[in-house]
């Protein structure tokens, strides 16, 4: 008698457990129905995250700092602290600016970025990828809330993407970005989100912004960046390296690749803006890498890293394959 009282025991504990987890979790209704009200009540948001790419030949991860003010005021701050690398993008009633302070130059862009396209460090960017697809998958974990959503991003290697909110506040704390063949190529740790913060017109000036971080990443000097040939990971199908030039003065590279798709990339040492002007471009397009902001004029895509200079020309290429290419390509060098 006393092991059956005992037995009914345990299985009354076990049902309560059961229940209690249970009720600890939210259905996959509630937990959009409560994205959804958060998105209209948040006026401002700080995160603070990491990111780490896979796209390269090595994994290398940023810190990312993401202010946002309502309606459209952002500001996005990109470091890898191996390097002294950062790059910064702005949203102000000026427009859309990428910054790279270690250069001193800035491009303008009249752009509806981050709108155009999914974002995998911006809050409401995630919440509204899971809100937008009626073919997500909902997962409820110990810790948190698992989505699996379609993606839109410009680099069309990103196909799917686990997103992970915190059971506590549903906030994102984790982002994994994955290709057709389910490989991780990014992966996005949240440390911290504060929603509904103050934050003042100014925090997204353009020339307070490079000041800071000029303090924080000095200008470089000219020829600091020793130039070695950066490779491509990804090539388009039916493409090939034809040609490798480096001119006498050892400060430029060029690559050509012929085939069905056929491209050239340049590489040659950055030139820093002189300290007292900074040096201001207005035309191209934006184009997110992950590891750096480039900028598309007609068929050449362009951006700066770790004081070299990128140019990926192409009449045949599509923009798609343009960010894919220059995405592969991160240095794993030191400084």
């Amino acid at each position: 008698m006393n092991n059956l009282k005992r037995a009914l025991s345990l299985l009354v504990i076990a049902l309560l457990i059961t229940v209690l987890a249970a009720c600890g979790s939210k259905s996959q209704k509630d937990v959009l129905s409560d994205l959804e009200g958060t998105m209209k009540k948040m006026s401002s948001y700080k995160s603070e995250a990491t990111m780490t790419l896979q796209t390269g030949e090595q994994p290398i991860t940023y810190n990312i700092e993401i202010w946002h003010k309502k309606p459209n005021f952002y500001k996005v701050s990109l470091k890898n602290a191996e390097k002294d690398q950062s790059q910064m993008i702005l949203r102000n009633s000026d427009g859309v600016f990428v910054l790279t302070p270690a250069l001193n130059k800035s491009f303008r862009f009249q752009s509806e970025w981050p709108e155009n396209s999914s974002q995998v460090y911006l809050m409401e960017s995630l919440i509204s990828d899971i809100l937008n697809d009626d073919e997500r998958n909902f997962k409820a974990g110990e810790k948190g809330y698992v989505f699996n959503t379609k993606t839109n991003y410009q680099n069309k290697n990103l196909y799917k993407q686990e997103i992970t909110l915190d059971k506590s506040n549903l906030m994102p704390s984790k982002v994994k970005v994955m290709d057709k063949d389910m490989k991780i190529l990014v992966d996005v740790k949240f440390k911290k989100t504060k929603l509904n913060s103050k934050i003042d017109d100014g925090a997204f000036d353009m020339e307070r912004n490079m000041e800071g971080a000029q303090l924080e990443v000095p200008t470089m000097a000219a020829g600091e960046k020793e130039l070695t040939p950066l490779f491509p990971k990804f090539i388009p199908e039916g493409s090939s390296l034809l040609n490798q030039l480096a001119n006498d003065d050892g400060d430029e590279i060029i690559l050509t690749y012929a085939g069905d798709k056929p491209f050239t990339i340049i590489q040659r040492q950055a030139v820093v803006a002189p300290a007292m002007k900074m040096l201001t471009m207005h035309e191209g397009n934006l184009v997110d890498l992950g590891f750096a902001v480039g900028v598309l004029s007609g068929k050449t895509l362009n951006w700066s890293v770790d004081g070299v200079d990128y140019y990926l020309s192409s009449s045949e290429l599509t923009q798609e394959d343009m960010a894919a290419i220059a995405s592969s390509m991160m240095s794993t060098q030191g400084k």
